[in-house]
């Protein structure tokens, strides 16, 4: 892209101190162990929501729900959500992105542990929605938190594939589904139970986790970010490879004051970052009708297709599992061809499998279509995932995350409700007809709502 070397130089003036120690880092331990750290973060974050596509079928025998009250439950995690991604993404700007991770996760495994004993439709409902905002606001964190530690160059495969472990997660919701929900009539309850127990990865995070050294500088701690940057430093040096000692004269002089950027939602909506906002915003809300609607029901459908509910489950484990060569494939391409064509991609895959899946009626045809959406659905999260980050400043990076989420979750909400009311009279055509159309509308955003900043083009590694 022409000119995009002069807009780095722009932007590498512009950059805190701690970015710019950061862009100085090779690739090494320390960062291996934050990928796993935000890694098994998203994993759990994908469970709790594969989980309920596993139960909802129990649930609905037992106690006799109807397709409305099927449909909120579905939605619950969504509903709590929402909520969690603006709190998330708001609260990860003002008091920091560490506390938002250990917060997110706490509430998400108590609330988790709290629908496993639960023995009505309501008493079910209430710690879902809750247990929804815990997973929300630590999703939204992770991959803004963590990008703060990455160079550029490796940025896209690193967040890229800090994202693909969400592909673990959906499939060890098809496997304690698969194992646990059919095998006895409270199998159901145990299988929350496991998906409780991330709980205990708090002792480990709070021993390894740092709080982000951008988001601190930007909050004139220049101290804490140089302090940070040094131990960085010094891990990294460790494993023999090369990297140099931050400069503390640098770090002083972090801004503070009047001279600190404003943060938070509002310069969200002004003019240099309104274009990144609306292209976010339109590509995460089209991505939580589309993809939270079809890997919450797909089990469901599947039976109303024929399927037993144990082959159900099974093929389930196939359709999740096409999740990891689909994020992995794409955050491979991050920084190869840049993370703007990997979310047009792999949306342009999805929809056509959107397509396949509308028209088919053999069974082995429903199976190959919904594994090819799966496939393409989870290669767009991790290009957006890397992509979003890095539309925003520091100061706003959280809240700009948590407002897309935020926008996304009202899809996901919105999408198991309809397709559990509308299914029995518009069927698959109905249902998959939708996703194409939706999925037509983010492409249509990607490729011609390009963002005004000069910091997203830069940071984007466009080609």
């Amino acid at each position: 892209m022409p000119g995009i070397g002069a807009q780095e130089r722009r932007e590498d003036q512009a950059m805190l101190a701690s970015e710019r120690f950061v862009e100085t880092v090779p690739f090494s331990r320390f960062h291996r162990r934050l990928l796993l750290i935000g890694g098994l973060g998203y994993w759990f974050d994908a469970l709790d929501v594969g989980i309920v596509a596993f139960v909802l079928p129990v649930l609905i025998s037992q106690w006799s729900l109807t397709g409305g009250e099927a449909g909120v439950i579905a939605a619950a995690s969504s509903i709590g959500g929402i909520v969690g991604a603006l709190l998330g993404g708001a609260i990860g700007d003002l008091l920091g992105r560490r506390a938002v991770m250990f917060g997110g996760l706490a509430v998400y495994s108590l609330a988790t542990f709290a629908t496993a004993l639960s023995t009505s439709w309501l008493g079910f409902l209430v710690p879902r929605i809750i247990a929804g905002a815990g997973t929300s606001a630590e999703s939204v964190i992770i991959a803004p938190y963590l990008s703060e530690f990455a160079a550029r160059r490796f940025r896209g495969r690193f967040v890229g594939a800090i994202t693909g472990f969400f592909s673990f997660g959906f499939v060890s919701a098809a496997v304690l589904g698969y194992l646990l929900v059919p095998s006895f009539a409270e199998g159901w309850r145990w299988a929350l139970i496991v998906a409780s127990l991330p709980i205990f990865m708090l002792l480990w995070w709070r021993r390894r986790l740092t709080e982000s050294p951008v988001w601190l500088e930007g909050k004139g701690r220049g101290a804490e970010a140089h302090a940070i940057c040094r131990g960085i430093s010094a891990e990294v040096a460790k494993e023999g490879i090369a990297a140099p000692v931050p400069d503390q004269a640098v770090f002083a002089r972090a801004a503070i004051g009047e001279d600190a950027p404003r943060g938070g939602i509002t310069p969200l909506f002004a003019g240099g970052l309104i274009r990144s906002t609306m292209l976010a915003c339109i590509i995460w809300a089209a991505m939580g009708i589309c993809y939270y609607a079809f890997l919450t029901w797909i089990p469901s459908l599947l039976v109303a297709r024929g399927f037993t509910l144990a082959n159900s489950f099974g093929f389930s484990i196939l359709i999740f599992g096409a999740q990891i060569p689909g994020f992995f494939s794409a955050a491979l391409l991050n920084d190869r061809i840049g993370r703007r064509r990997v979310i047009t991609l792999y949306l342009s895959g999805g929809a056509l499998a959107a397509l396949g899946l509308a028209v088919a009626t053999d069974p082995a045809a429903i199976v190959v279509a919904s594994v090819l959406l799966s496939f393409a659905m989870n290669g767009v999260y991790a290009g957006l995932y890397a992509f979003t980050p890095d539309l925003f400043p520091p100061s706003s990076r959280a809240s700009g995350q948590g407002l897309a989420v935020g926008i996304s979750r009202v899809g996901a909400m919105v999408s198991p409700i309809l397709v559990g009311l509308l299914y029995p009279s518009v069927g698959f055509l109905g249902v998959f007809g939708a996703t194409v159309t939706i999925l037509a509308i983010a492409i249509l955003a990607i490729l011609f709502l390009r963002p005004s900043d000069t910091r997203a083009a830069a940071f984007n590694n466009e080609k």
